[in-house]
């Protein structure tokens, strides 16, 4: 057997370092466990970044999958299949919209709203050629591609990828008025995170996310909820946004969606919106495939039983209040909802990551000070206690 050395060589020598992974290679996994080459589990906290939310080898999902592949699994959308109209009905009932249109990664579902906004701001809301704007957040994180990374404040993924995408502003992470200010006539949407997952699990002020609905339907904008990340049973309901009883105009969907099978993402509207499109105007030779479709229809029959939901909101107020009670002196703040947490330290995160991995516990810093969790959502609490356990272990060194 190739030992974990030698493969992390492999590696090194031959992988764009486009990431700073653990020093850790994973060969096996199940429920909430990964197992490294070498044989020793870890009790997964990361989840594939909300990716994985029904946890490692779901056999629901992988048993949708495997019946899928015998069948077929790619045809374009050259043709119609068998799993494409119930895939788009189901999804759609569950976001209780009229349209979807499904993509492959959260990138390419950010791009495709942000296609959409425009297209809709000029043959619907009558925004001059050329002039749409869409309104964006400091601290955001909705993808790498060169459109997105233009309103990305995070130096590295911005910088040295210029030009960038001109239409986009820029406004503080939960200022209302800064977002009133920067709203005007030519404004077609607001791309919002309900929580900031890749700036710390930044919890937007009480109520904000209901004065954006607001300050979209005043100003004929369309209100765009990134729940890439956020979605799925990830915060205790299917949709962050439910938290303040918000309905936006545009659901980006994905991580999830794929069920940690495949890459799965959706733009997901009512038909006046997404009805803006005619054949040819947008597309993706992978996006709603046979095998994506099959997955993506058993997440959405998982959602529907509310079992997930409920765990993330009993296990996750059992998690915050655990880690509210961490000392002031080893952690700054702790934010987040549900079975997601930012916590955020008073010095580097990165060595607190290295020695929780040592410890059993696989979880990652971003934003250089702050831990994120988010384990499956079937984490056992026992499993759970165990793993804030390590952590406190960790975090006193």
């Amino acid at each position: 057997m190739t030992s974990s050395q030698e493969l992390r060589a492999l590696s090194e020598q031959h992988s764009a370092h486009n990431y700073h992974p653990l020093p850790i290679v994973i060969s096996e996994a199940e429920g909430a466990w990964v197992t490294d080459v070498e044989g020793k589990r870890y009790l997964d906290m990361l989840a594939a970044y909300s990716a994985v939310n029904f946890g490692h080898s779901n056999p629901r999902l992988i048993e949708a999958a495997k019946r899928q592949l015998d069948r077929v699994t790619l045809v374009s959308r050259a043709f119609d299949h068998d799993q494409f109209g119930p895939f788009v009905r189901e999804l759609a009932a569950l976001a209780g919209k009229d349209m979807v249109l499904p993509m492959n990664s959260g990138a390419e579902a950010v791009e495709t709203a942000i296609k959409t906004a425009r297209k809709w701001g000029y043959e619907v809301k009558g925004v001059p050629a050329d002039e749409a704007n869409i309104i964006t957040f400091e601290g955001n994180f909705h993808g790498r591609t060169t459109t997105i990374i233009s309103f990305s404040t995070d130096p590295d993924a911005k910088d040295s990828f210029g030009p960038y995408t001109p239409g986009f502003r820029t406004v503080p992470y939960g200022d209302i008025d800064a977002l009133r200010a920067a709203v005007d006539g030519a404004t077609v949407g607001v791309l919002i995170e309900p929580i900031q997952g890749e700036a710390g699990v930044n919890v937007p002020p009480s109520g904000f996310l209901a004065e954006v609905r607001e300050l979209c339907t005043a100003g004929d904008s369309l209100m765009i909820a990134d729940e890439i990340q956020s979605g799925l049973g990830r915060t205790g309901t299917t949709f962050a946004v439910e938290h303040e009883g918000v309905v936006p105009d545009i659901y980006l969907l994905g991580k999830a969606l794929g069920g940690g099978i495949l890459p799965v993402s959706a733009v997901v509207a009512d038909r006046d919106v997404l009805g803006v499109f005619k054949p040819g105007q947008h597309g993706s030779t992978f996006g709603g495939n046979p095998l994506a479709c099959a997955v993506g229809r058993e997440v959405i029959a998982i959602l529907n039983t509310g079992e997930y939901q409920e765990r993330s909101r009993r296990l996750g107020a059992h998690m915050h209040e655990r880690l509210g009670a961490l000392p002031g002196d080893l952690v700054r703040e702790v934010r987040g909802r549900g079975l997601w947490a930012g916590v955020e330290l008073h010095g580097r995160a990165r060595p607190v990551s290295e020695r929780l991995m040592e410890l059993g516990v696989l979880a990652k810093e971003t934003q250089e000070t702050t831990i994120r969790l988010a384990p499956p959502l079937v984490i056992s609490e026992t499993d759970l206690d165990w793993a804030l356990d390590q952590l406190e272990l960790a975090l006193k060194g």
